[in-house]
Formats: structure tokens, sequence, C-alpha cells
């Protein structure tokens, strides 16, 4: 990659992040931490508002305005292929903003560069999901709902035993994983993270209660203890 090219794409990277690490920038473009941040110093030198520092991550600055992004047949292909497939595992409403958002991009692409795209043969058809499968799509728009507003669920939850119980919990994220959807949340009832199948949650309530970010009780945490148990897993002698 030509050396113009990387810097631009750095612009990029920053921009559609709300914080960039020079560790990311390096995985992306293939270059050492040391290239990146020579790189974003020379552009900050030329006037792009990026701020931050190395060692914390970078950002964009407010007003500074880039030309209209174009795709390459395979970027085109790819956001198609993207879309396509994650259509069949989103929730209906998401999953039509998805298309509509592809289509709007679509609209704008050179005829060539569309059709390459349009024509790119990855699917994944509806039509083969089950009934459990389509309910659990269903729930998980009132799952998201409530991770955005930050409110508070009572759910009626079975595990694997068949056991109901009743929780009260503060969500903090949907994760899909192949081939079901779990909610990570905190759990008021065991006061601790807990991870629950979406398709095994037999009710739910949103409650009218908000919660507030707390450092302790955050997605945050609980991805970085899952991070510490994943490496100390892969540590000889580590925890299985």
């Amino acid at each position: 990659m030509r050396r113009a090219d990387r810097l631009f794409h750095i612009v990029q990277l920053i921009r559609g992040r709300r914080l960039t690490t020079a560790a990311f920038l390096a995985q992306r473009l293939e270059v050492s931490e040391r290239t990146v941040y020579r790189d974003v110093a020379d552009l900050q030198h030329q006037g792009v508002p990026i701020e931050g520092e190395a060692g914390v991550g970078y950002r964009l600055g407010t007003g500074f305005e880039l030309p209209p992004l174009m795709f390459s047949q395979d970027e085109a292909k790819a956001l198609v292929a993207s879309v396509r497939l994650a259509q069949a595992w989103l929730d209906p409403a998401l999953a039509g903003q998805a298309e509509d958002a592809l289509g709007k991009i679509l609209s704008v692409l050179p005829a060539g560069v569309r059709a390459a795209a349009e024509s790119v043969a990855l699917y994944a058809p509806m039509a083969s999901m089950g009934e459990a499968t389509r309910q659990t799509l269903h729930a998980l728009k009132t799952m998201r709902d409530a991770v955005h507003a930050r409110r508070k669920l009572r759910i009626s939850y079975r595990d694997l035993a068949g056991v109901t119980s009743e929780r009260v919990l503060r969500p903090l994220g949907c994760f899909f994983w192949g081939n079901v959807w779990t909610l990570t949340a905190w759990c008021e009832t065991r006061q601790d993270f807990r991870n629950f199948r979406i398709d095994r949650i037999a009710h739910v309530t949103v409650l009218e209660d908000h919660f507030r970010d707390e450092p302790d009780k955050s997605l945050a945490l609980f991805l970085r203890r899952v991070s510490a148990s994943a490496g100390q897993s892969a540590k000889p002698g580590g925890a299985p």
C-alpha cells in the first residue's frame, strides 16, 4: 500500500470509530505501531484534527470533512454479503433498517460496481428457520431496546435443567454465537454477571426503572474478565 493511501485509510478508520488504538490501526494496515505513530503525527502536522495520544487512542475532531466514500467492487461485495447474512439473524426491525441502509449505499455506486456487488452468490434463506428461532428474533428487539434505553428487565428464565427462576437484570449487550443469541446482563438477583440464552427466556417485562453505568457492573468489565479468563486458559496449567 502506498503511504498516501495508508494515510487516507488511517483517517477513514479513525473517522469510523469512537476511539481507535494504534494497535488496531497497525493490525488493519499490516504495519508496525511505530509506523502508525509516525503517520498520525504527520497527519496532525498537516492539519488533520486527530485527537489523542500514543498508548491511549485516537479520535477525529469535529468539523473535519472528507469527500464522500467510494467502495471498490470487493468492498461492495462484502457489504452485500454481510447484510444478506446478518438479516437472517437480526430482529425484523433492524433487518429492515440494514436493507434500507444497503440500498442507499448501492444507489450511489457506479453501475459496474453495483452490478458486481449484487451478483455475489451468498445467501441466508429465512425459510429454513423454525418458529422458536423466529420468536427469539422478535424478542431480540426488546432486549436491544432495553440495553439502549438503560431499562431494567424482569425475566422468567428456564435453565438447561428446565428449572425456572425469576430475575431482575441490567441488560448490557446481545451476543450471537452462530446458532443462538444470548443476553449479557448484571443480574441483581445473583449480584453478578450472567449470560442468558434468549430462547430460554419464557417471559420478559421491561421495567420503568432505569440504571446508570457503573464501572463494577459494566459491559467493559465483563469483557475484560472474559479476556483475562481466556488468557489464563491458554497458559500451561491454566483453568480449562
